[in-house]
């Protein structure tokens, strides 16, 4: 595929003579297992135009694992960082058993935290999640987040096994083990967006697991490959209508029930904040993946666009992660509204949405550069939020 922005388009140097300087990576994920126990039919990873998890070891060898904890403690060391992220993934990443998901932990605790301190998570969908896991979680302090589509007509709807059988009993299973150990341990539930899901009863459903926050997953999709019953001319939004149903029951009711990720971002960039949501904003990406053989790629998201998308063009000379931060790929993720479209740039809401999500901005030619495929839900989802603070505040 020939080069499109920011590949061809996105001026570096000329940044830097403007004084633009890249900043490092703070998040890492971690593909510690390549494959999954489950077969989900809209899975970004398996399911789309990048097939290159095909390629890829099944497990991270232990010496890939301790040379990338190396890089981000150098990365850290060199840039002054005093925090980072590290979060295991896959695939599925407690298909690693016990006693390396162990070896993994304490290496990245040794390696890093002697420079910078270490926040370690894991998102999984949780059915392989046992006791034996939850000690090992708690004595290295873990953070598991949960997926899972609401209740079992909706989850077992594309969640299902190789079989063909839903999966929904067996991550409550696995969910109720979290809800039982320590609090602290429960980062949340993350829920990819089904329109033909009832959306309340979808919330209220997450909601009875007590999670500290939900994110809400806008489908991957983008303008040659569009997400499920969104027309592409803006005559309809139901992602945004199915979202406001759920606001609207969120942010009306008596206490607050929980954190919702994409709603907190939107409430907090319209009052003037940052957000932290990158669904959402003009802050910049910091953020950078280690596959399984080791290789550095960007947010995995971007496999749903076409092969390759996610790929970083490095010698794999020296540090990979000093030598990621100059890349277009990488720079256009930092410079804010430098990177939004001219569509965009006129859009009223511009500062708040931030252009979505930059992996449904996608369109062959254009690249990166082009509103998202959810624009119409996107500005009607934001009004609305607007239009409720706004009515809040003339009635105080």
């Amino acid at each position: 595929m020939a080069p499109q922005w920011p590949e061809v388009g996105l001026d570096v140097e000329q940044l830097r003579t403007q004084g633009f300087a890249a900043l490092p990576f703070r998040e890492f994920v971690v593909k510690i297992h390549s494959r999954c126990n489950l077969a989900c039919d809209y899975c970004y990873v398996y399911e789309s135009a990048d097939q290159s998890w095909r390629e890829q070891p099944k497990t991270m060898a232990h010496e890939v694992f301790r040379r990338s904890c190396g890089m981000i403690a150098e990365h850290a060391q060199r840039f002054g960082v005093p925090q980072v992220s590290l979060v295991f993934h896959g695939g599925e990443p407690l298909m690693v058993g016990h006693r390396r998901l162990e070896t993994y932990a304490t290496d990245a605790r040794r390696i890093i935290e002697p420079v910078a301190a270490v926040k370690l998570g894991m998102q999984t969908n949780a059915v392989l999640l046992d006791d034996e896991f939850l000690r090992i979680c708690d004595a290295l302090d873990i953070r598991l987040g949960v997926s899972i589509d609401g209740d079992r007509i909706a989850h077992d709807r594309h969640r299902k096994d190789r079989r063909g059988v839903g999966s929904h009993a067996r991550v409550v299973a696995g969910l109720e083990r979290l809800t039982a150990a320590p609090r602290r341990l429960f980062s949340g539930l993350l829920c990819t967006v089904d329109v033909a899901n009832d959306p309340v009863e979808t919330y209220e459903a997450l909601l009875a697991f007590s999670p500290p926050v939900i994110d809400f997953l806008l489908p991957h999709g983008n303008w040659t490959a569009p997400p499920p019953r969104l027309p592409l001319d803006g005559s309809a939004t139901p992602y945004a209508d199915w979202l406001i149903s759920i606001f609207d029951r969120w942010y009306h009711a008596p206490v607050v029930e929980t954190h919702i990720r994409l709603f907190d971002s939107v409430l907090e960039l319209l009052l003037g904040g940052l957000g932290g949501c990158e669904s959402v904003g003009l802050a910049p990406m910091q953020l950078a993946v280690f596959e399984t053989d080791g290789r550095l790629e960007q947010v995995d998201e971007l496999k749903s666009a076409y092969h390759g998308a996610a790929r970083m063009v490095l010698s794999y000379k020296g540090n990979l992660l000093d030598e990621a931060v100059d890349l277009p790929a990488v720079v256009a993720r930092q410079i804010g509204i430098e990177a939004l479209s001219e569509a965009c740039r006129g859009c009223p809401v511009h500062t708040v949405c931030g252009g979505g999500h930059y992996v449904h901005r996608y369109h062959p030619g254009t690249g990166f550069l082009n509103p998202s495929v959810y624009c119409a839900d996107l500005l009607k989802l934001i009004t609305h939020i607007a239009a409720s603070v706004r009515a809040d505040l003339e009635s105080a």
